[in-house]
């Protein structure tokens, strides 16, 4: 692929190790000393090529929604950023850092960056000779830690729920890194392949016992502290109290105050508000029979005053039925009238009329050209600026 023009000017002889697509014609170009971005000519900026060199004390990405921010600080230069799509920022950020790095002397001439991995705030860097580790807001700083691969005697992994915990024993100290599940298999795989060709062996076991020393492992036992297994002090659902105790403080309770079954009393008292004594069914039936049969009770009279206000049910239905003939009636008149006005109407043409629509046809064909235009605009604005210009 051709390099622009601009660009190979600014290489001034150096040599391109890495370089990714940001989209339409814009670039990013990684050299040993320096990343120069690339942008083509374009709606908001003409073309152009800006360069960062790698010797910069602190690294640090601020990632949007569309766009990811990287800013490099200098001692003297101040802060420089340069903005990516939100899509690129890996495969921008591991060659950016992998500069940062040589830049700042902490890798070796030709050791090869093998992968970045970003966990929060936690950065491990994965290089053919060492794992370099930075906690913080920034991606990459003077704080960072750094353990060579010959200086690793030891290891492990220790697979959790939601973590996976890689036991690094360097220089006789165990270093613990915790990497989430989801990533954690790739990591492992590339950590004990970048291990295992630096030491020429083949597997886990074959690295421990070549790499391995006994006095240093029995010190770094010696000084942990094992917590066991069986309890979880962060155990953020406490067990629910048997049941079985909630019924034992409730039949007490009862057994207090004298009954076994506190339900049942109060079942009773209810029973025996709600049932009908035998003298006012007594004087209830008395009166039934008193009454003579010529007169009527009060109940008989409601029910007289009901049957009177109530509209008898034929009465209803006629009403709604004439209801429906009168608009069926109305509906069908004015479909004859219609018929008969559509029938005597004779259709015409005017001449001016077609004129008009003829016109408004030739100028929508031709606004709708020019929207055509905006939006081919519109969609390259879109393109641009979600480039980082």
């Amino acid at each position: 692929m051709s390099v622009p023009g601009i660009v190979h000017s600014a290489l001034d002889g150096e040599e391109i190790a890495a370089r990714v697509s940001l989209g339409s014609d814009d670039e990013l170009f990684i050299t040993p000393t320096r990343t120069i971005v690339y942008r083509a000519d374009g709606l908001l900026s003409d073309e152009s090529a800006k360069e960062f060199p790698h010797d910069a004390d602190r690294l640090t990405i601020s990632e949007g929604r569309r766009k990811t921010k990287f800013t490099l600080e200098y001692a003297l230069d101040g802060e420089r950023s340069f903005t990516v799509p939100s899509g690129k920022t890996d495969d921008v950020l591991h060659p950016v850092l992998a500069g940062v790095l040589n830049g700042n002397d902490i890798t070796d001439a030709g050791e090869t960056v093998v992968k970045t991995y970003r966990f929060s705030e936690l950065t491990l860097i994965i290089t053919s000779d060492r794992l370099v580790k930075h906690i913080g807001g920034a991606v990459w700083d003077g704080d960072y830690e750094e353990y060579h691969f010959g200086d690793v005697t030891n290891l492990s992994f220790e697979d959790g729920s939601v973590a996976t915990q890689i036991v690094l024993v360097a220089n006789g100290r165990p270093q613990r890194i915790k990497a989430p599940n989801e990533e954690a298999n790739d990591l492992r795989e590339r950590l004990q392949r970048a291990l295992f060709d630096y030491h020429d062996v083949g597997s886990l076991e074959e690295l421990n016992e070549a790499i391995g020393d006994e006095d240093e492992e029995t010190t770094s036992n010696e000084g942990s502290v094992d917590f066991g297994g069986g309890v979880d002090p962060l155990d953020a659902d406490p067990p629910e109290p048997d049941d079985r105790d909630v019924i034992d403080e409730g039949t007490a309770e009862a057994e207090r105050s004298g009954s076994t079954d506190p339900l049942a009393d109060a079942g009773a008292d209810v029973g025996a508000s709600a049932e009908p004594t035998t003298d006012s069914l007594g004087s209830e039936s008395q009166r039934s029979q008193s009454a003579t049969p010529g007169e009527s009770t009060p109940n008989d009279r409601t029910v007289d005053r009901d049957s009177e206000t109530k509209p008898p049910e034929a009465e209803t239905g006629s009403i709604f039925e004439d209801a429906v003939e009168t608009d069926t009636s109305a509906a069908e008149a004015a479909i004859e009238a219609a018929n008969s006005d559509s029938g005597t109407a004779t259709p015409k043409t005017d001449p001016e009329l077609l004129e008009r629509i003829e016109t408004l046809e030739v100028a929508v064909e031709r606004q709708t050209e020019v929207i055509e235009q905006q939006q081919e605009t519109i969609e390259q604005l879109i393109a641009e600026l979600r480039q980082g210009r």
